[in-house]
């Protein structure tokens, strides 16, 4: 605690935690002499924070009965962090949260000086984040659930929704939650089909704590699991493509539902699944490095009349 500011904020947290304390005690805390504990109290009260002292060689600092301090006080940072992750909040599929959002905005305005409140509507009023095609639960009761689940490795008992409407029930083991495309996901052991599964939580019924712990494993990313997953689910066309990159060039140029990049000889195999040949031959035409179609001989053609589709653009 090198600077009088901060040390001025701590006789401030120490008199609102301990109610009253002496001036002796203050000084001991922050390691100066009793005349610099009486400056920073007079700094205090020309900032309008209501003080008592009890007068003697015991005397003692209280905060004035019934006044109470906020709760928290934050730096320009850590107000800018707090604002943007309630701008994000807005779009992140929780339930009812714009009014949740609203609300904690204004307890938080409630505390900040008015310098930094403008700052801070600023944020609000004036940045955007392109997170609309979130799908929002009903509630946020199997977030909630879920992730307190996860946290302390305990299993739980999902009922859940398919695409089809049909409900199952199963005990799950919640190795971790993710946010991707728009939708919440819960990761983990599934026990009704004995492997790593993954669930809509907009699609979860109800989620039931049970009596039993589990181990995650060790650096499990359930974003990552989740993400490859999708890129390797079966589709109609099983694809190969070498990229003649490195490893490291090639995962900032393909999105990773892609497909799975592995280093090889000579560049970095990519392994992915598609529906749609026109759309994944679109998608390598953007790339900014060489490569080479392994496999299906369909997609070189597809790849082949992208080519005629731009050149007949570019001479129009």
């Amino acid at each position: 605690m090198s600077r009088p500011t901060t040390r001025v904020l701590t006789v401030l947290e120490l008199l609102q935690t301990h109610g009253r304390m002496s001036g002796a005690e203050l000084a001991r805390r922050l390691e100066v002499d009793r005349r610099t504990v009486r400056r920073y109290i007079a700094m205090l009260e020309e900032l309008g924070i209501p003080l008592t002292a009890e007068r003697g060689r015991d005397g003692a600092y209280m905060l004035v009965a019934g006044f109470k301090l906020p709760p928290m006080m934050f730096t320009e940072d850590e107000a800018l962090a707090l604002s943007v992750g309630l701008l994000a909040a807005r779009g992140l599929g929780l339930a009812e949260a714009a009014p949740a959002v609203a609300s904690a905005q204004a307890k938080l305005e409630r505390v900040m000086p008015a310098g930094l409140k403008r700052r801070v509507r600023a944020v609000d009023e004036t940045v955007a984040l392109d997170l609309a095609r979130s799908t929002a639960p009903g509630d946020n009761a199997a977030l909630v659930a879920l992730s307190a689940a996860s946290q302390a490795q305990r299993r739980v008992r999902l009922r859940y929704r398919a695409a089809e409407h049909e409900e199952t029930e199963r005990d799950f083991d919640p190795y971790g939650l993710a946010w991707r495309a728009g939708r919440w996901y819960a990761v983990g052991v599934c026990h009704l089909r004995n492997g790593l599964r993954s669930f809509r939580l907009d699609r979860v019924r109800s989620v039931q704590p049970l009596e039993v712990s589990f181990s995650r494993p060790e650096g499990f990313d359930a974003l990552e699991h989740l993400t490859r997953s999708v890129a390797t689910l079966p589709r109609a066309y099983a694809i190969e493509v070498l990229l003649e990159t490195d490893l490291e060039t090639a995962r900032r140029g393909v999105f990773p539902a892609f497909g799975v990049l592995e280093q090889v000889d000579g560049g970095v195999l990519l392994r992915g699944q598609s529906d749609d040949l026109g759309w994944f031959a679109r998608e390598l035409a953007r790339l900014p490095f060489p490569f080479r179609i392994k496999q299906p001989d369909a997609l070189r053609e597809e790849l082949a009349a992208c080519a005629r589709r731009l050149l007949q653009r570019s001479r129009s």
